[in-house]
């Protein structure tokens, strides 16, 4: 029982140094972390989608309707 005991501590000991490592690693790693303001450089040159794009699904739809009705018949 006393054993038992023992490895509890060690466990909790060892948990906390765990945790207390992870927590100043996260301190640290705060500063390197993306802010999402600067970093989106690779949205530049992109646009959001227009009203227009189910139009575009529409016309895939067709071409592929098409095409396979090409193959079979």
């Amino acid at each position: 029982m006393n054993q038992q005991n023992e490895r509890t501590e060690l466990q909790k000991r060892i948990a906390a140094e765990l945790a207390e490592k992870a927590k100043k690693k996260s301190l640290e790693a705060d500063s390197d972390r993306p802010d999402g303001v600067t970093d989106s450089a690779y949205l530049e040159k992109t646009k959001t989608t227009t009203s227009l794009a189910w139009v575009w699904i529409l016309i895939a739809f067709a071409t592929i309707g098409i095409i396979i009705w090409l193959v079979v018949s």
